[in-house]
């Protein structure tokens, strides 16, 4: 059984010339990716910008779609979590697989064989252009605020071990991946996060090699980890506003992240990119086991930091200002006299970052030309086309460079970002199943439900966030500064006695990981009644690309004849991916006269 390390609270190492030339040459060859492909590439057409030309391979589509959405929340925040509570987290992985089969098997079959651009064209095509308009809308809002959350993070952590202007850090990480996605498009946001996958892999393996030298091997950390309680992965707690349970991992954390896999445009347009349906269900569970192996090195990256704070916590100790700086600072201690490591994890942590706000600009560009542009200039050129997309790229990066001045306002990245998927991922995964999965459902039915579900889940989570403003997030774990050498305050378990406040509402409580099947759920009755109350779809009049297969297919094999005829439940054949993915049904207007919009 082995102690904690025990660290004193001296000034913190910064950066040495070795590692800004690492940080430097990471930042150089996003730059250079982008000029490749902008300038030496061959001339680009919309479809090159937006969708790579539909003939990507599988490596570069998978690491990307790893990357996208893996980011500075996974290599900041996961730790930091672990961290504080403990290993519970690790049981978010039976969902991230079954998200990963869900989102492979009924949701992109649809996109797929459609071969859209934008998922909302899918909308317009089911429902009607006002549902269709909202859910991009909503969209773009989504990914503007988590773009400025994401970017954020990792220039806290670049400030905390470089001794940089914080707001310096911001600007340069902007212009940076501002320049690379304007000017080479998804073919240098896919092949810079192929790069950057690596630096992260890179980054995390070296601090846990180290950390594990440095306290003794990890039979030791795993003894101290132990011994503290830090090792826990069922709680079976039904209570919805007990923050993290299994239950919450299980079920909550499935529908947030389906919203992501299943039906967000940076996700879905990856899937596009590749030449058959084969080889995007193949992306898709690939990156289901890059996704596991982060999990595991994210664990134990926080088994790490408890075996070498829980005797001296830098946040009561003041030596950080949140808990998204504790694994730089572990950084800075362990490896700080090891040149260019420190800028190796840097990099990684701008990497995720980079990655992340490049497939949110290039995703909200296309949703801005095909659900906005085209609708009032549906004869625009190609050439104007994509200079539009650049220039969209442009305008959302500056937009959501100006909002990371709010979000250092929100408190920790990682419930800001699981809040903000939550609100709105679970409205848009709803209005998308309602489409797919209930065919009586009229356009009138999807917006109401839609703008219900939105209303009420800006108010569960915006009103959450200003009841919870200005207290500290609790620890369920022991931690404290008695091993601290020049630290003189209490030494009481500061984090923990800091919970939540008895005069927030219960209904102000409810766990953040529940907020998507809350939305998704809620836009699904409301869309549903509203559809029954003002004439339900007939499901007979609707083009059967445009519901999920296998969801027809157990509805033909296990509901009788005469259920079905009663339920006018006769959707035609649908075609197999492989098959059409050379036929655009997005782009057929005769689909508009029999998709039955009510």
């Amino acid at each position: 059984m082995g102690e904690s390390a025990i660290i004193g609270d001296d000034s913190a190492k910064h950066f040495g010339t070795v590692d800004y030339l690492v940080f430097t040459l990471m930042l150089a060859v996003s730059a250079g990716i982008g000029i490749f492909y902008g300038c030496f590439g061959n001339r680009q057409t919309t479809k090159d910008f937006l969708m790579g030309g539909r003939n990507m391979g599988i490596v570069p589509v998978t690491l990307s779609l790893l990357a996208t959405f893996f980011s500075a929340i996974a290599l900041l925040s996961v730790p930091a979590e672990i961290y504080l509570n403990g290993t519970i987290y690790i049981m978010i992985a039976p969902a991230h697989f079954a998200v990963m089969g869900v989102s492979a098997y009924l949701y992109l079959p649809v996109f797929y064989n459609l071969q859209l651009t934008s998922t909302y064209e899918y909308l317009e095509l089911r429902f009607s252009k006002p549902v269709r308009i909202l859910a991009s809308f909503v969209f773009t809002v989504q990914m503007v605020l988590y773009q400025s959350v994401v970017i954020y993070a990792p220039a806290l952590a670049l400030s905390q071990v470089t001794g940089l202007h914080l707001y310096g850090c911001v600007t340069a990480l902007f212009a940076i991946v501002i320049f690379y996605t304007a000017l080479g498009g998804i073919k240098s946001v896919m092949w810079t996060d192929v790069v950057q996958i690596i630096v992260m892999f890179g980054a995390m393996i070296v601090v846990l090699v180290k950390g594990g030298i440095d306290l003794g091997g990890f039979g030791n950390i795993w003894n101290i980890a132990v011994d503290g309680g830090h090792v826990k992965y069922f709680d079976f707690d039904p209570d919805p506003r007990t923050r993290q349970t299994t239950w919450t991992l299980w079920i909550g954390a499935f529908f947030m992240w389906l919203a992501i896999y299943g039906v967000n445009q940076a996700q879905v347009q990856r899937y596009l990119t590749l030449p058959t349906i084969r080889q995007a269900k193949m992306a898709i569970w690939l990156n289901g086991l890059g996704r596991f192996v982060l999990l595991i090195l994210n664990v134990l990256t926080g088994l790490v930091l408890y075996a070498k704070y829980s005797k001296c916590d830098p946040l009561m100790s003041k030596r950080i200002r949140t808990t998204d700086q504790i694994l730089p600072i572990f950084v800075m201690d362990s490896l700080g006299d090891f040149k260019g490591f420190p800028g190796l994890f840097v990099a990684g942590i701008f990497s995720g970052a980079l990655s992340t706000v490049s497939s949110g600009l290039n995703s909200l560009a296309s949703i801005t030309l095909e659900d906005y542009v085209k609708y009032f200039y549906p004869d625009i050129s190609d050439h104007r086309a994509t200079n539009i997309s650049k220039f969209s790229s442009v305008m959302y990066g500056l937009l959501s460079f100006g909002l990371v001045f709010i979000a250092e306002r929100l408190g920790g990245i990682f419930d800001v970002s699981f809040s903000i998927f939550g609100m709105v991922g679970g409205t848009l995964l709803g209005v998308f199943s309602l489409g797919m999965f209930v065919p009586w459902c009229n356009s009138k039915g999807a917006f109401w439900g839609t703008l219900t579900s939105l209303v009420f889940m800006l108010w569960l989570g915006i009103g959450t966030s200003m009841a919870k403003s200005g207290i500290r997030p609790a620890s369920k774990l022991t931690l404290s500064v008695e091993g601290c050498s020049n630290f003189t305050a209490p030494r009481s378990n500061f984090l923990n006695q800091a919970g939540q406040s008895d005069e927030i509402s219960e209904f102000y409580k409810i766990s953040y990981y529940w907020y998507a099947l809350i939305g998704c759920c809620l836009n699904m009755m409301v869309g549903t009644v509203v559809s029954f109350l003002t004439g339900k779809q007939d499901p007979r009049d609707l083009n059967p690309q445009l519901i999920s297969p296998p969801c027809d297919q157990f509805v033909n094999k296990f509901v009788p004849l005469h259920i079905r005829q009663k339920i006018c439940w006769d959707l035609g054949v649908h075609i197999d991916g492989d098959n059409s993915k050379n036929q655009k049904y997005a782009g057929n207007h005769e689909l508009g006269a029999i998709n039955g919009k009510s």
